[in-house]
């Protein structure tokens, strides 16, 4: 079954220290791009978080947002970020100097600025966060496979369809294709018979410009690839695998053998529908833009 990039989950746990929260959004993305958001407090957990979340979700943009209020049991205490604060008195004396203001910097104005100071828990068991976070996580992942699922159900259903239409095409080609060469040959013959009065024909030469064009228009070599690649795109539908980049190659390689249909084509109805087909495959190239 495969499964969409797009997809949004939550994960809530209640702890014995504090209600945790976590809010998943994917969306789709060439490669595996994680972007963990966490309050200053979780910082040393960001890494493992970024992490556990490649370890299921292998491809998309994933952005995740984490929680954590504490109980009433919890104990805090404010806590100055020394470093930020000078950055902070740095700044402020370079525009006093700059703008000839008056150079006191009232502490009111320093604390008031963001994260100067912040509440901690001075009694946070790091262990006891770390295997709350991870179950909290496993929740929100749960719900974003599932969404990713359902998308990918919906998306699988529709390119089936459009890949019977383009099995059902292909055969209206192979079919058609050995009649264009028997069609070229009558036309040649009604021409040459109209002429026949003031031109000499020779039947060898005749015989020779049709098995030329029949190889002109042989499109038997891409019909068979063109199968082969169906078999294995359908193969891909039904993997538990991810396999969006690999159904973006075989989409290639069937562009590949149509265009050469194409090209190879000297029959009107023939032409129509290698259009109808590449016209079906620009259509399950954009959904498969989304496939995990």
């Amino acid at each position: 079954m495969i499964k969409s990039m797009t997809g949004y989950g939550k994960g809530q746990f209640a702890g014995s220290d504090a209600h945790y929260n976590i809010e998943i959004k994917t969306v789709n993305h060439r490669y595996t791009d994680v972007t963990v958001k966490v309050p200053r407090a979780l910082m040393f957990i960001e890494r493992d978080l970024k992490k556990w979340v490649s370890e299921r979700l292998t491809r998309g943009k994933i952005d995740v947002f984490v929680t954590r209020e504490s109980t009433q049991q919890a104990i805090v205490s404010p806590v100055v970020n020394d470093a930020l604060a000078a950055e902070y008195v740095s700044l402020f004396r370079k525009m006093s100097d700059q703008h000839q203001l008056s150079a006191d910097i009232p502490l009111s104005l320093l604390v008031a600025q963001k994260d100067v100071v912040t509440l901690r828990e001075t009694d946070m068991d790091e262990k006891l966060v770390r295997q709350n976070l991870q179950q909290t996580l496993a929740l929100a992942i749960d719900a974003v496979e599932k969404m990713r699922m359902q998308e990918g159900e919906a998306l699988q259903q529709d390119i089936q369809q459009r890949l019977n239409l383009m099995e059902q095409l292909l055969g209206e080609i192979e079919t058609r294709a050995p009649g264009v060469v028997q069609e070229w040959q009558k036309k040649l013959q009604s021409r040459l018979e109209r002429l026949q009065g003031d031109v000499e024909v020779d039947p060898q030469r005749v015989a020779q410009e049709v098995a030329i064009f029949a190889d002109r228009c042989d499109i038997c070599e891409e019909v068979v690839r063109f199968k082969s690649h169906l078999v294995q795109f359908r193969q891909l539908l039904n993997s538990d695998e991810a396999v969006g980049r690999q159904m973006d190659f075989l989409i290639q390689e069937l562009n590949r053998e149509t265009n050469t249909m194409g090209s190879k084509s000297n029959d009107a109805e023939l032409t129509r529908n290698v259009v109808a087909i590449k016209a079906e495959l620009e259509k399950i190239r954009e959904q498969i833009q989304n496939i995990e």
